[in-house]
């Protein structure tokens, strides 16, 4: 697949190449029940993840009677200690998430992350989910400084330089991800599996996807 029409393939992490909403809600539940709040099941705490781990909390607290600022500081500290040491648990690839990345591999495309995870926790969980060795680059949403994490442009931008140039597509699930790949000049493609707080179609993404199956012939046809 020489002919194959783009030479970078990014991609977020939480809710696009993994799914990590058991372990991250586990680390969120952990840092509430710290404040005597209720736990939050599994599926409101999906919508909450995309923004950071802060935002992710923040939205929580809201949902369990509200916060302020000295308080989220407390327990977002709690929830990043929870979660680091608790990173991989439940924590797997999507269905055909391997294969496809392998066969992008196999037409010559060069892979990287770019998430609004904080950098050292993105390569902990890709390590450990056997995956790390499989991307040239992982940007994570700390990695530029303040305010450069999606939606603006910077990480995805950064990517593509990290990787040497060249047409790029980005693959996500949010409108995080979309925004921030149109803000960049890139396609992007939705993942309709992922962690979506409203329809996928409203994402404004070129493509959609429901499986991994789907995406090298998406690319190709983009």
């Amino acid at each position: 697949m020489t002919d194959f029409p783009f030479a970078i393939a990014g991609f977020d992490l939480d809710g696009t190449l993994l799914d990590t909403s058991r372990d991250l809600a586990a680390a969120v539940n952990y840092a509430l029940a710290t404040d005597g709040r209720a736990a939050l099941p599994v599926e409101t705490i999906k919508p909450m993840i995309g923004g950071g781990a802060r935002d992710m909390l923040a939205r929580a607290m809201t949902a369990t009677g509200g916060y302020d600022e000295a308080t989220l500081d407390r327990l977002h500290q709690v929830q990043l200690d929870r979660y680091e040491s608790h990173i991989c648990v439940h924590t797997a690839p999507y269905p055909g998430t391997v294969a496809a990345l392998d066969a992008l591999a196999a037409a010559g495309v060069t892979l990287a992350v770019a998430t609004n995870k904080r950098e050292r926790f993105a390569v902990a969980v890709l390590r450990e989910a056997g995956l790390f060795d499989r991307f040239a680059c992982v940007l994570g949403g700390d990695a530029l400084g303040p305010g450069r994490g999606k939606p603006a442009p910077d990480l995805i931008e950064a990517m593509v330089a990290r990787c040497g140039g060249g047409r790029a597509a980005f693959v996500g699930d949010s409108i995080y991800d979309v925004t921030a790949a149109h803000a960049a000049g890139l396609p992007a493609v939705a993942c309709s599996f992922g962690f979506l707080n409203g329809p996928v179609e409203a994402l404004g993404a070129d493509a959609v996807i429901d499986h991994f199956d789907e995406l090298m012939p998406v690319l190709a046809r983009l």
